[in-house]
């Protein structure tokens, strides 16, 4: 198999998707080609993003949303209908004077209304920190929407996070910026910002505060684009003790091939005994053909049984 047929199926490889014969010519041809290999590491890459990106809807269709949505219930007859349904509806579900809802359903009730005030915060907010509700100066006031609560008089209660926008700037030397970047790392909105922090942190990876960075988004991150950026900057220390205990978990238990595949190549790099047992352990449960081949060969040249005992 030459290197041009190689390289049109790596997205198939990637992702399992080849027939058994054809990935295990694609990793004897990745095991021998450097070149190749370079090319896969970017196809991970490109995989990676791919799954990180997200749609979002512009700010305008949400305002115009938002703007003709109690016209067009008063125009169904439903304006002057919706307090009373709401009243009803609560009592339903919590229980009161009237149409009290069997116990048994209360709960799914309840899931409901928090799924409702969740739905409720997305859509009166915009797409970035939230709603821009004044300008005091020269910073901006985001407020973001919590909860709503029609009152009985007809008005409504509202609960909502108000922030005043910053703004800081300086190298990555300056202690300010590098909290705000670690703080970044572990942001639980926006993958996005998640990523660009550990790119930066990454050249800083000699700093223990930024290991356990690192290491806290490869093994937690919900995120395959976040766990990979994190792997690169770990890649100098794969001999290091708590990095490898990481990796070996990791390999063990992350569900992108991808990932398990950097994974492996940075184990076998630091060439250390003590993870013989995860390589066994490995190949007991791996589908994946390179990864299963690559944990072969690194057992092999350990002298080291592929079996677990």
């Amino acid at each position: 198999m030459n290197c041009e047929t190689v390289r049109q199926q790596l997205p198939l490889y990637v992702y399992g998707e080849l027939s058994f014969e054809s990935e295990e010519q694609v990793a004897s041809h990745l095991d021998k080609c450097s070149e190749c290999r370079k090319e896969l590491e970017l196809e991970k890459r490109v995989h990676c993003a791919v799954d990180m990106a997200e749609m979002r809807p512009p700010a305008e269709l949400l305002e115009r949303c938002r703007r003709e949505l109690p016209r067009t219930l008063e125009n169904a007859g439903v304006s002057s209908r919706r307090g009373k349904a709401w009243r009803s509806w609560r009592q339903w579900i919590f229980g009161g004077a009237r149409g009290t809802a069997p116990a048994w359903m209360r709960p799914a009730g309840a899931v409901a209304l928090v799924a409702l005030g969740f739905f409720a915060a997305r859509l009166t907010t915009a797409p970035e920190a939230g709603l821009v509700a004044e300008q005091s100066g020269s910073e901006p006031v985001a407020t973001q929407v919590r909860y709503l609560e029609p009152a009985a008089s007809g008005g409504v209660r509202i609960v909502f996070d108000e922030t005043r926008q910053r703004e800081i700037s300086g190298s990555l030397d300056d202690e300010a910026v590098m909290r705000m970047l670690l703080a970044a790392s572990r942001s639980p909105s926006d993958p996005g910002v998640r990523v660009e922090s550990l790119d930066l942190l990454n050249s800083r990876s000699e700093s223990e505060e930024v290991r356990n960075a690192l290491l806290q988004a490869l093994e937690n991150d919900p995120n395959d684009g976040v766990r990979l950026k994190a792997l690169e900057g770990l890649r100098s220390y794969a001999a290091d003790t708590r990095s490898r205990q990481a990796l070996s978990r990791v390999l063990l238990t992350d569900d992108n091939p991808g990932i398990r595949s950097m994974a492996v190549d940075m184990l076998v790099q630091s060439r250390s005994m003590d993870v013989v047992g995860t390589l066994q352990e490995l190949l007991q449960r791996e589908e994946n053909s390179y990864i299963r081949n690559r944990s072969e060969r690194a057992l092999e040249a350990m002298n080291a049984s592929v079996e677990t005992f």
